[in-house]
């Protein structure tokens, strides 16, 4: 053989004498390793490298020089010399081998009529086809084993285009069951995606993997589905963004993923309905990527159908509660979450359910019919955690705060709500203490309740703290910011924060930034300067909403969020011009507005407003009551009906102060209702000197610290 290597020249099986000392049995003894002295052989017979060397010698009658290489570089392969292997697998023409074992493998699989009409004799046996395959993907192993992964990748890639040129149309069944050349290109299917990963080439190991699933290689479905995983899982979390796939042949109604996520589902859909079918066994993480891909790419709904359809014992009931409740109030359908988590948390069975707990009271605390159950909630989690984690001890505590806090805001007695808030901000401060690292959750609420408290250098620290802790990254923390300095009076200051802020956002994060911005502009008397924000705002807001056709995926609360705010900038412009008393450019305004949404209680308060400054008093009344009928609770509406009745005089008193006090039941913090009350017990000859005195106080002190906008 050595003989063969050096001259080029082939080695033909008569020079060779079957024996103990032939090519196969020397080919067998290295691989089977010598010990540390020399001549020293393992006794134990390698029989399938024996068959394969002898074979190959069999069919071609002699064996060449690529082929000599082939098999030394093996053995060297096999004993670990991996530089040794590769300095051997190097020396052979490659370039020169392909075209025929393309050839070979063409005429391998014709069909039997075609093959019996070729008199062309194949230029190479399948055999030395698989020896050749087998050298150059044990060639790609030693460049990834001496970290050479791009020439590694190479390398490996060759074996599937030699394959894949030879039959376009994919392996047939059996293919070369008499040699290993199925497993070899098997193998090297699943190893090129890993070494473009290696080589840093995500691109590549994207089109290897699509390569790999789209092409036929006749592999064992286990195999399939690991590369399906395994590229789902790159998809998800490389930080590559892949582009389409160029699929040959595809019919017109078949689905074409758009990009990463897409893919990634689709794979993980695929990988589900395999398990459904029973072709593969269970694995548990192919729902938490699922459910991670379909989260961020706002298909909640979708993701609580594809745990619904699991088959019964493939989640706990438990498990899949809380999930499905997870997923419901992601879609922000917060009673059906509420119910979902009832079910789990009325069992008594069910001893360990504290994220149940924690979520529950979290869902309550969002809705004033459910309060109570928000705080009982909470002081459960508290109680069954019992110091266990210090983390969400202080979750615990920071949702009893927010749900007292919420309390504390719609009961009527005034030592009552002292009571509660006073409780509400000793939770919140005991969620700070506790936990080990500051949760922005935590501080922004604790920040919330200090500023409803007036407690305005408090709120100042925290909502600072805020901005650290998420790194200038959420528009919500700047405007808080701003809206605690604009209760300060400092609005210079917080229109510095709002242009830093905006600076930092991206444009379509900017809406109500700029909101805050014209609202300080009006707090400043700068109406010209707040129009031409208002207006850039609409501008903004209108490309984004021509966008929204080209991105289906957007997530529906963006959406809804973006027409909301366009609702309130029309409704901000609309009382400005009012009270510029340009009545026509107000009145394009409100008409803007009712194309959004006809029945809106904002547009008939504005809409009321414009009436009472034109001195139609009737008309305005009737403005504000329907927007009464539409939004019962709307707190600018009723101080309006209640300022109206009162300027119609010959009006009951109770009726007017009626007005008043729901609207201060609704927000205690408004000065204008403490005002109008304090005008209405002035007016009243019965009514206590002190009270009206309190009321004209209360105005003053909340007029005083009262911000731009609502904290909340």
């Amino acid at each position: 053989m050595l003989k063969c290597m050096r001259s080029g020249e082939q080695l033909r099986v008569d020079e060779i004498a079957h024996s103990s000392d032939s090519l196969a049995t020397r080919d067998y003894s290295a691989s089977g390793g010598y010990s540390g002295r020399a001549g020293e052989i393992e006794t134990k017979v390698d029989n399938s490298n024996i068959e394969e060397a002898e074979s190959s010698l069999r069919e071609s009658g002699y064996l060449n020089y690529e082929e000599a290489r082939a098999l030394l570089g093996r053995l060297e392969y096999q004993k670990g010399n991996t530089e040794a292997a590769l300095h051997v697998f190097e020396g052979i023409d490659i370039a020169a081998v392909i075209p025929k074992m393309k050839v070979s493998i063409s005429r391998r699989c014709e069909p039997n009529r075609r093959r019996s009409q070729s008199d062309a004799v194949p230029p190479m046996s399948m055999h030395a086809v698989s020896l050749l395959l087998e050298a150059i993907f044990l060639k790609a192993k030693s460049l990834q084993g001496l970290g050479r992964f791009g020439e590694a990748a190479q390398s490996c890639k060759l074996i599937l285009d030699t394959v894949e040129s030879a039959l376009p149309e994919g392996l047939p069944e059996n293919f070369a069951s008499d040699c290993k050349l199925q497993e070899t290109v098997g193998k090297a299917v699943e190893l090129l995606p890993e070494l473009w990963i290696l080589a840093g080439a995500p691109q590549e190991a994207i089109l290897s993997y699509r390569q790999a699933l789209l092409y036929h290689w006749n592999l064992d479905i286990e195999v399939t589905s690991k590369i399906e995983k395994e590229f789902a899982v790159f998809l998800l979390y490389s930080g590559c963004d892949a582009n389409p796939p160029n699929l040959r042949s595809q019919m017109e109604s078949s689905f074409v993923p758009r990009n990463n996520i897409e893919e990634a589902v689709l794979l993980l859909l695929i990988l589900l309905r395999k398990f459904v079918a029973g072709r593969i066994e269970w694995d548990p993480s192919i729902l938490d990527h699922l459910s991670f891909a379909l989260s961020i790419s706002g298909k909640i709904r979708a993701l609580a159908h594809q745990i619904e359809e699991l088959i019964p014992g493939i989640m706990g009931r438990q498990e899949r509660y809380c999930t499905l409740a997870l997923c419901y109030y992601g879609e922000g359908d917060d009673l059906v979450a509420l119910n979902l988590l009832r079910n789990v948390l009325n069992n008594r069975e069910n001893t360990d359910c504290i994220l149940e707990l924690l979520l529950a009271s979290k869902i309550c605390s969002e809705n004033l019919v459910c309060i109570d159950d928000g705080t009982k909630y909470a002081y459960k989690a508290l109680g069954r955690l019992d110091g266990k984690c210090s983390q969400m001890l202080s979750i615990a505590n920071c949702l009893l705060g927010v749900s007292l806090s919420v309390k504390s805001r719609s009961v009527a007695s005034d030592s009552e709500r002292i009571l509660k808030q006073s409780e509400a901000l000793q939770a919140l401060q005991s969620a700070e203490k506790i936990m080990r690292e500051r949760s922005p959750y935590v501080v922004f609420h604790l920040c919330l309740e200090h500023a409803d408290q007036r407690k305005l250098d408090f709120a100042l620290y925290y909502a600072k703290q805020l901005l650290k802790l998420e790194a200038g990254s959420s528009t919500k923390a700047y405007t808080l910011l701003a809206r605690i300095l604009s209760a300060q009076k400092r609005f210079i200051d917080a229109e510095t924060v709002i242009n830093a802020a905006l600076d930092q956002t991206g444009k379509w994060d900017q809406g109500e930034l700029l909101r805050t911005k014209a609202k300080l502009h009006i707090a400043q008397g700068q109406l010209k300067n707040a129009i031409e924000t208002y207006t850039h705002l609409l501008a903004v807001l209108q490309v984004r909403t021509k966008n929204l056709g080209a991105e289906k995926r957007l997530l529906k609360s963006r959406s809804e969020i973006n027409r909301s705010l366009e609702m309130e900038t029309w409704h901000d412009l609309a009382n400005l011009y009012t009270s510029l008393s340009q009545w026509r450019d107000a009145e394009v305004c409100l008409s803007k507005s009712q194309a959004i949404n006809p029945h809106s209680a904002p547009r008939w308060h504005s809409t009321g407003l414009l009436y009472e400054a034109k001195g139609l008093h009737q008309e305005a009344l009737e403005s504000f009551r329907k927007a009464l009928d539409v939004e019962p609770t709307h707190v600018p509406s009723l101080i309006s009906t209640a300022c109206i009745l009162r300027q119609f005089g010959g009006q009951s008193l109770p009726v007017v102060r009626s007005f008043l006090m729901d609207a201060l039941r609704l927000d205690r913090g408004n000065p204008s209702a403490w005002y109008n009350l304090g005008l209405l017990y002035k007016a009243d000859a019965g009514a206590s000197a002190l009270e009206t005195a309190e009321c004209f106080e209360a105005a003053a002190f909340l007029e005083e610290h009262a911000p731009i906008e609502p904290f909340r």
